[in-house]
Parts: structure tokens; C-alpha cells; sequence
């Protein structure tokens, strides 16, 4: 396999104008198979922008996208989807008034008569998957039944991303997934990010918590101002370094657990 078959994702000079605001600028930025990335970076560094338009959120203003091999062009997160892009972002896209089973197969709802618009759902295989999909991830929800709009936060965020985690097929994208976990969820998540990785699915991490990006990934974007402004192997840096870059201040005394 040669190095360009290797990488599943590739933008070249991706760029987002909002009138006159430049969001983001000429990044460029490749994902192999197989390799969890972070992407870090201070508040309005382009983070988020960056993987709406990857995920068909939004379009770019410029630029070109390819995923395997392939340039591409999505108009909606569903296309993305459809050609194997899973994302959790901070708003988690769910529906509120539905429970966990409807919420983890929305979109991919087992039909038991397929009767077009007044079809009628397999809500007990439905029910039956959302049970190994949640054992699968080591989540615990004390009661499927109950309305993700009733839950916890925590518990809210943990169907959103074993959701994703168990649908990924080529690659999957997480903006700030433990931001608002207590411990146990967060360890939760980090588990079930380790197991994509055995199983080879790629994955691009946006976080500010440090310890967390040098613990789970191979590599770190640092994004700044709308601009890549570095790629470094995560055994190759430390936390000073990437301060350094994300601040754009000289080498100093950092902590090198977290950036907020």
C-alpha cells in the first residue's frame, strides 16, 4: 500500500468566510486509516469550523475535500453519514421527546412491515440492539424507556457518542465529547475511544483538555486563528510545546495536563 492509499482524509486549502470574517484558512490536513488525531486550539481557532465542513454541517467558501481517494462534497451531515462518517458534536443531535432505542437507530430504524410512510418499526429488536449496543460501550442507562430529554447530561452525551461509536464504519469525529462529564462518563468515553482504535476506525478528537489528547491520540493538529499552524506525533511534544503553538508565545512554564 502505497502512502496515498493510506490516507482516508485529505483537505487541501480548505477555507470558511462568514462575510468578513475569515474562519478558516488554506488548511490543509490528511488522516490515515487506522490513526487518531486531536485538533487543538484556543477559542474561535477554527476547530469547529473545520469539521462542519467536513461533515457537510456547512460548506466551504473554498477548497477541496477528498475521502478515500475521492473528492467529495457533502451537502448535509446525512450524506456524510451515508458515506461513513459518524460525529458527535457539543450540541449531540438528539431527540429529546424519543427514548435511548429510537435515539441510537434514528435514521437506521428497524422496520418490522415496510409499509413506506405508514410503516410499522421492530421496536423489540430495536430494543434488544440498544442493549448490546450500550454493553458494547460500557454505558449504563438505568431505564432505555425513559426520554433522553429526562436524562442526566452526562447520560445524554454517553447515547450520543455510543450512537456514533457503534454505527462508525470509516471514520468518526468527536468535538469536546467529555466537556461536560463527571469522571466515571469521562473514563467511559475514553474506553470506548481505545476500543475504536483497536478496531482501526479513524477518529479526529477536538478537546482542550491536554492529558486527555496525549493519552488517546498519535497526532496533534494545532489550529490558530483559522490556520494550522502545527503537526507534531504525540510522542514526539509535550504539553509546553503545544501551548507554545495554540498561544503563539514563546516556550515557558505551562501545564501540561490541560489547556482551557
Amino acid at each position: 500500500m502505497s502512502i496515498q492509499d493510506d490516507i482516508i482524509l485529505r483537505t487541501d486549502n480548505l477555507t470558511k468566510h462568514y462575510g468578513g470574517v475569515h474562519a478558516l484558512e488554506d488548511a490543509c490536513f490528511t488522516l490515515r486509516k487506522g490513526e487518531h488525531v486531536a485538533i487543538v486550539g484556543d477559542n474561535g481557532a477554527g476547530k469547529s469550523t473545520f469539521v462542519r465542513q467536513i461533515t457537510g454541517v456547512e460548506q466551504p467558501t473554498s477548497g477541496d475535500i477528498f475521502f478515500e481517494g475521492k473528492r467529495v462534497e457533502f451537502n448535509s451531515p446525512l450524506e456524510a453519514r451515508e458515506a461513513g462518517i459518524e460525529s458527535v458534536f457539543q450540541d449531540l443531535a438528539l431527540c429529546n421527546h424519543l427514548d435511548v432505542p429510537s435515539n441510537l437507530f434514528l435514521g437506521r430504524e428497524e422496520i418490522l412491515f415496510n409499509l413506506g410512510p405508514f410503516s410499522i418499526l421492530n421496536e423489540k429488536k430495536m430494543m434488544q440492539k440498544a442493549h448490546a449496543v450500550l454493553e458494547k460501550t460500557a454505558i449504563k442507562i438505568p431505564n432505555l424507556n425513559n426520554q433522553v430529554g429526562d436524562m442526566s447530561g452526562g447520560q445524554r452525551q454517553c447515547v450520543a457518542i455510543s450512537r456514533s461509536a457503534s454505527f462508525a464504519s470509516k471514520l468518526i469525529i468527536m468535538d469536546e465529547p467529555t466537556a461536560a462529564l463527571g469522571v466515571q462518563e469521562t473514563t467511559q468515553v475514553e474506553n470506548i475511544i481505545r476500543g475504536l482504535k483497536q478496531q482501526e476506525v479513524p477518529l479526529i478528537l477536538i478537546s482542550h483538555n491536554l492529558r486527555q489528547v496525549f493519552n488517546l491520540v498519535d497526532k496533534i493538529w494545532v489550529f490558530r486563528r483559522g490556520r494550522i499552524v502545527g503537526e507534531v506525533n504525540a510522542a514526539d511534544t509535550d504539553g509546553n510545546e503545544i501551548v507554545s503553538m495554540i498561544t503563539g508565545v514563546t516556550r515557558g512554564v505551562h501545564d501540561n495536563a490541560s489547556y482551557i
